[in-house]
């Protein structure tokens, strides 16, 4: 393998997964880079820049989407190759947005580790991405919020279904759905302050001060 200067970064908010891919990485040679969130992934690149980036999307601060939309406005960072990890927007009309704010390549979770590591050595070959026009913030902007509003929906419906079956489950049972129920609880609340926060600045484009 060819030795690389720029490291990879890895922006991962689940310490376990995290830890899974920034040990396969560097097993494999490369130098890897973390970070927990889009924010911090964007103060890492100030310090270094990467030669790729594997970033998850549901994420707090910021998430996937708005960290690669602040990537490619930007002339400086636009050619970084992105590999998308989701085990959350995995519909066909999620990995079309991604692909059209210019996400490189998009992996469903649970990771496989041989598929991650042949994506990372296919984009390291082939450089830099040719510089390409931006996605217009206003339609970012756009579909971000329906990609947020479809997601929320889903979960409110998944939480409402569990919470349903709770009755019908044995004590043992119950244990194993509450943990579940809380994890997408959480995602829930994560979805909803995106939303809350995109259409914020949605509104504030409509009524400027």
């Amino acid at each position: 393998m060819k030795t690389l200067k720029a490291p990879l970064l890895v922006v991962e908010d689940t310490p376990d997964t995290l830890q899974m891919v920034d040990l396969a990485l560097t097993f494999k040679g490369y130098r890897v880079v973390t970070a927990r969130n889009g924010q911090e992934a964007l103060d890492a690149i100030k310090k270094e820049h990467p030669a790729l980036i594997i970033t998850d999307i549901l994420m707090p601060r910021m998430d996937g989407f708005s960290l690669v939309h602040r990537l490619r406005i930007n002339p400086k960072t636009r050619g970084i190759p992105v590999v998308f990890l989701s085990a959350t927007y995995v519909a066909p009309e999620d990995k079309q947005f991604a692909a059209a704010i210019g996400v490189t390549r998009f992996i469903e979770k649970p990771i496989v580790l041989e598929e991650l590591l042949r994506t990372v050595s296919d984009l390291l070959s082939r450089g830099t991405l040719a510089d390409s026009k931006p996605l217009d913030t206003r339609k970012f902007y756009d579909g971000y919020r329906m990609r947020l509003e479809t997601k929320l929906k889903q979960k409110v419906t998944q939480i409402s279904r569990t919470e349903s079956m709770l009755d019908t489950l044995t004590e043992e049972e119950k244990q194993s759905f509450r943990a579940s129920l809380q994890a997408t609880i959480e995602e829930r609340d994560e979805i909803q302050l995106l939303l809350d926060q995109i259409r914020k600045v949605l509104d504030e484009e409509k009524n400027p001060r």
